[in-house]
């Protein structure tokens, strides 16, 4: 029973961990939203004939894809702890079926 309480808490306290990364992300993500188009006013504004904003945007935009990266991770991407394993399976599964295919 107290081993059932511990694995449940430690369960919520990945997931709430998790929630927290994703929340952190959106809030990340919508500041760039509002700043970015901000920044191009600005630059377009006062000085149209050089546009530096795209120092920002590409920047920020890097910096926001790692963000993101690292909040989805491998796993997600399908490159996780057991890609390798899954992908042995099925080129071993697609060739046995076409032996078999072969054979008949």
């Amino acid at each position: 029973m107290e081993e059932t309480n511990y694995r449940e808490e430690r369960l919520y306290l990945k997931a709430q961990k998790r929630v927290k990364e994703i929340k952190s992300f959106y809030i990340h993500l919508t500041v760039y939203l509002s700043i970015i188009p901000l920044i191009i006013f600005i630059n377009l504004r006062f000085s149209p004939s050089y546009h530096w904003f795209w120092y920002s945007v590409l920047g920020w935009g890097v910096g926001l894809f790692f963000h993101w990266f690292g909040v989805i991770g491998f796993e997600k991407i399908g490159f996780g702890k057991n890609w390798e394993d899954k992908k042995i399976k099925q080129f071993m599964d697609e060739e046995e079926s076409k032996s078999k295919r072969y054979k008949k």
